[in-house]
């Protein structure tokens, strides 16, 4: 999944497109380097970021969606909001999967309307607000307590009928650098929940502060991140780079496949002597 923010001020300035044009050319290139989802986003959620309207999320996201989406009518494009208003929009202009941070907190309406839509929906857990959600975050069990939430959001929108849940557990919403770490470590847990897993940790602080740099310089780091994600259970990489994320899929399909083959074989040379 490819990421395009139609916003001034997301955390990593190369993924701000602010023009038709911009956007054109930058889906164009993630496609041909292999991304099968672009997602488009029209505002900031970094820490102690604030929210913005419907109205102005609107002006941004929808001309956008609506250039991708005809300019490329075979590629799948995921609208990146937690407005209900937004949401239905983008599905109507063009988008096929609605990407929503606050898991339908922020919006009472939002759950409903992905449900009317019948579109699939990429559940987040938050702790807090962008705003907030940096300010010292407190878990007793940090897996449970996710694990608890996902069982809950996921029974909910299955009762109103949504069928396709994606689960992206939110690396650095309300989360610290340990807890971030903790929950990488822990991530094929959320696999009991049969859903497919998104996982979005591109140039985030959790790479970029151990490493004392700054986002810009945090492409390494993310290839790293990403892979011991996709080894932890991850389906969906969430990413600034395609190529490299694409490149890291591909390695460790080959190399996974190698694993399986080794151990057919030594399980046909076992059977074989005995």
């Amino acid at each position: 999944m490819g990421i395009i923010n139609a916003t001034p001020d997301s955390f990593f300035q190369a993924s701000r497109k602010e023009t038709i044009k911009e956007s054109l050319l930058k889906a164009s290139e993630m496609i041909a380097e292999g991304a099968t989802i672009l997602d488009i986003g029209g505002q900031s959620t970094k820490p102690g970021s604030l929210p913005i309207s419907v109205e102005e999320e609107l002006n941004r996201v929808i001309p956008m969606i609506s250039a991708i989406s005809h300019s490329f009518p075979e590629t799948i494009i995921s609208i990146d909001t937690y407005y209900s208003e937004v949401a239905k929009a983008a599905v109507e202009n063009g988008a096929s999967i609605v990407n929503d941070i606050s898991g339908g907190e922020f919006d009472e309406k939002m759950i409903t309307t992905i449900a009317k839509l019948n579109v699939p929906y990429i559940c987040m857990h938050i702790k807090g607000t962008p705003k907030t959600m940096q300010e010292n975050p407190q878990y007793e069990n940090l897996s449970k307590e996710i694990l608890d939430y996902f069982i809950d959001k996921i029974n909910f929108c299955r009762s109103l009928g949504i069928k396709d849940i994606i689960v992206d557990v939110g690396f650095g919403f309300g989360k610290t650098i340990e807890q971030n770490y903790q929950l990488l470590k822990s991530l094929s847990v959320f696999e009991m929940l049969e859903c497919p897993l998104l996982v979005g940790i591109s140039r985030k602080g959790m790479i970029y502060k151990p490493l004392n740099i700054n986002a810009d310089a945090a492409l390494n780091g993310t290839t790293i991140i990403n892979t011991i994600a996709i080894q932890n259970g991850a389906n969906i990489l969430r990413v600034h780079d395609v190529k490299q994320a694409v490149e890291a899929v591909k390695l460790l399909e080959h190399y996974n496949q190698g694993i399986n083959d080794e151990v057919n074989s030594t399980k046909l040379s076992f059977y074989k002597n005995y």
